[in-house]
Order: structure tokens, then C-alpha cells, then sequence
């Protein structure tokens, strides 16, 4: 079986139809050192065979001088579009199915900043079986050292915003030959005549942050706002003392909702002990336990959007920073490849909406977030984003801080892999009830 290292979609064409038409051949796809098991092919080409599979990859080990630790791979589901997704470096292709994919395929896409696997792969993903084999079949040596908290923003770092336009067109493409596109709507206005205790609700969901906590509370107390708020904060059993330093404060605007441990409560579940609560206001409004508000004015502008655009949602813009508010890389993430037009679309495609993300009340409550730890936000805001408005603010009004306390500052790769499994499942309901609606509004 031939081994092609992958550059474009006319170079694979051509190698392919020059090389006689294999059943298979696996291509490599970035530059870095492989060692092949013995097995490697006996084993790719018996699964790729008794599986019917159009693309094949299996686990491999990373060399780290000397050291090697596991890298698994995760199954590729209906929803693994992000065009991000870890194949690792080395795939295996049916021949046929390749060409009949890239056919139609414009080949001046050549000059597409990946060569054109992405819009390759996401063609021969439809239909048909993707397979990933869990055994480690060969070891690759290990290249990028970056802990998982500095990897996390790469695709909404400007530099590669070029290539983010591009994934979009990309990804738009399958959209619409799926019958997935969605064309979200504001709010009707009925539900707008819901009376509610104040205007906005600050969330805070919070466990163990005794370090953080009176810093977030500070900054969401102390906004300038021409209407009603108050602070709720969700404390998950902490044990260090953020309970009571949250007790000390003294401003009657502070809602301290106590979590028992035998409640089994994650993020989403604290969320919606918050937004269920009869003090939430209106508008509820996100702020993370080690995170703060950029100035005084952040909730008058999210409220303000809300009113003015009718919207389901606000998302805000945030500045990366350490634990001191300096600036650090890749510094303001403003996810400017949001447009009305076709942002919850390609919402599908990346693994975040953004920060802060405010959410109108009634609508949340219908809903509910799963109680989850992570990517809850992530479901709650595709959810809406599937039928309702999403309102954008592209100015820096929330400071992300990172610190070694962040509970994605270093995450192994098990965890990394829960993670987006997670997200890739959201993906897939997401997108089979969009793609359900569509069908039920045209009949």
C-alpha cells in the first residue's frame, strides 16, 4: 500500500490515477517522523475492508526524545465537522471514494490554505462509515509542546483568519447540500412582556475559586447600569472558603444559591439552578469565578444590545490575560467570523461562541442547559442559535484571565478527548434537528 504525503486535492488525483487503482492508500499529513508498526498496513487494510470504510485511523504514540505516551484517537460521529478534528498524522482512504468526492471538487482550490482535506474529507464523510481503530499502529515523534490551555484559541487567532474564511466557505457548502442551514429570527415580542424581579441576573457558577471569587463578585457588583440587577451566585459545595467569603460581603444585590455535593451538580446544572431561581432577572448574564467584567459599563451594553436587536442572545468579546490583567497571546478574541447572516451556521464548525454570553431568560428556561462540566455553554448556545437571533458585541468588555487554576489550563489528552467527544455529540444532535426542521418547514 502506497504512502502519499498529502498537499492538494489535484496532487492526490493525480498520484492516485497514476499509482493504478489500490482499494487503499493512507496519506500522511503533516511533515513529522513516523515509525510504522510491522502491522500497521495488515491491520488498517483488514479494517478498511470488513468495515466498508471510507476513511480509516487508528491511535499512535508520541516520541518525546525517548519518552513515548499514548495519543488515542476518538470515533468520528455525525457531528465531528470542526475542521480541527484529530485524525492524527496518518489516514487511510478508500481510492474510489476519494475520487468520486473530489471530482467536483474546484480544483484552483489547490491554493487552500490545508490543500483541500478538509472539504475532502467532510464530502467523503456523507453515507458512508469513518473509521477509527483503537490500537496503536505506529509512533510519531511529538512536535508541538504547548499545554492544552495555549492550543485552545489557535482558531480564532487573527493570523489565521484567512484560514478560518476559508474553513467557512468550506464548511457552508456541506451545510446547504445537507439541508442543514439555519435562518434564525428575533424574539417574538409577546415574550418580552414577562414580567421579572430585575432587569438582568450576573451567574456566577463557582466551586472552590476562594482566590478569584471576591474579584468576580467585585466586578459584577460594581456596574453602572440605568436599570435593576443583582448577583447570583451558585456555590457548588466549596470546601476552601469561597462560601464564606461570599457570606462576608455585605450588599443586598449579592443571591448566594448553597449546592449540597449529594446534588451532583455540574456547570449546567448550577446554571440552571440560577436562571430556575424566582430572583433571576430578565436577562441572564455569564461571568466565570476567576474571570471579570472589562469596565463598569459591560452589563448596560449587553442589556442594550438585547433591546435593540430583539435577540434570544448576546455574545461579547473578551481580552486574554494572566492572573495580573496583563495582556497576553492571542489578546483580544472577538470570533469576528460571526455575522448575521451565517454565524450560527459556522457556529457548527468552531468549538466556541465567545464570552460573555447573556442569555434571555424565558427562552434559557425552555430549554435548560445540560448538567455537564464542560461544553454546556456550547449546547445552550447552538440550541438557541438553531431558531433565535444572536446579538454580537465585537469590543473587548470581559477579561479572561489564565492562570495555572483554570480547569483547561493543562488538560491530558483522555481529557482533551472527553471534551471534544462531548462537543462532537452536541454537533450531531444539532445538526439531525436541523436538518429535521428544515424538512418538516418545507413540507
Amino acid at each position: 500500500m502506497k504512502i502519499i504525503r498529502f498537499t492538494n486535492i489535484n496532487a492526490l488525483r493525480e498520484e492516485i490515477l497514476q499509482g493504478g487503482l489500490e482499494q487503499f492508500v493512507v496519506l500522511k499529513l503533516d511533515d513529522r517522523e513516523i515509525k510504522l508498526d510491522d502491522n500497521y498496513f495488515h491491520r488498517m487494510e483488514e479494517i478498511g475492508s470488513d468495515a466498508d470504510s471510507t476513511i480509516t485511523y487508528c491511535n499512535y504514540r508520541e516520541d518525546n526524545n525517548g519518552e513515548i505516551t499514548l495519543h488515542p484517537v476518538i470515533d468520528y460521529q455525525f457531528g465531528s465537522v470542526r475542521d480541527d478534528f484529530d485524525f492524527g498524522p496518518l489516514v487511510m482512504i478508500n481510492v474510489a471514494d476519494a475520487l468520486a468526492a473530489s471530482e467536483d471538487m474546484d480544483y484552483k482550490k489547490d491554493k487552500a490554505p490545508d490543500g483541500g482535506w478538509y472539504e475532502l474529507r467532510l464530502n467523503m464523510s456523507v453515507g458512508r462509515t469513518i473509521a477509527a481503530l483503537p490500537e496503536y499502529l505506529y509512533t510519531v515523534k511529538k512536535s508541538d509542546f504547548r499545554k492544552s490551555g495555549e492550543k485552545q484559541h489557535d482558531y480564532v487567532n487573527p493570523k489565521n483568519s484567512y484560514y478560518q474564511g476559508y474553513m467557512e466557505r468550506v464548511f457552508t457548502d456541506f451545510l446547504i447540500a445537507g439541508g442543514a442551514m439555519v435562518h434564525p429570527h428575533p424574539v417574538d415580542p409577546e415574550l418580552w412582556k414577562t414580567s421579572f424581579p430585575v432587569e438582568a441576573s450576573v451567574v456566577i457558577p463557582v466551586r472552590n475559586r476562594v482566590n478569584t471569587i471576591g474579584d468576580a463578585v467585585g466586578s459584577a457588583l460594581r456596574q453602572k447600569t440605568y436599570f435593576d440587577f443583582n448577583v447570583i451566585v451558585v456555590d457548588n459545595d466549596s470546601t476552601d472558603g469561597t462560601r464564606e467569603l461570599l457570606e462576608k460581603i455585605n450588599d443586598p444585590r449579592l443571591i448566594i444559591i448553597d449546592v449540597d455535593k449529594s446534588e451532583n451538580l455540574g456547570i449546567g446544572g448550577c446554571w440552571n439552578r440560577a436562571i430556575l431561581s424566582e430572583k433571576c432577572g430578565r436577562f441572564a448574564v455569564q461571568l466565570d469565578s476567576d474571570d471579570l467584567y472589562a469596565d463598569t459599563n459591560t452589563l448596560s451594553k449587553i442589556v442594550e444590545k438585547f433591546h435593540v436587536e430583539k435577540c434570544g442572545m448576546v455574545v461579547g468579546s473578551y481580552l486574554m490575560t494572566d492572573i495580573n490583567l496583563n495582556t497576553i497571546p492571542p489578546g483580544i478574541i472577538d470570533h469576528k467570523e460571526w455575522t448575521d447572516l451565517n454565524g450560527a451556521n459556522n457556529a457548527l464548525r468552531v468549538n466556541g461562541f465567545g464570552a460573555p454570553r447573556a442569555y434571555f431568560t424565558p427562552i434559557v428556561r425552555s430549554i435548560l442547559f445540560p448538567n455537564v462540566s464542560y461544553g454546556e455553554d456550547y449546547a445552550m448556545c447552538l440550541r438557541i442559535s438553531r431558531e433565535y437571533t444572536v446579538g454580537r458585541i465585537f469590543e473587548p468588555i470581559y477579561l479572561c484571565r489564565r492562570w495555572s487554576g483554570n480547569s483547561d489550563a493543562d488538560l491530558s489528552i483522555e481529557k482533551t478527548n472527553e471534551h471534544n467527544e462531548y462537543k462532537d455529540f452536541v454537533r450531531s444532535v444539532e445538526l439531525i434537528a436541523r436538518i429535521r426542521g428544515n424538512i418538516e418547514t418545507e413540507e
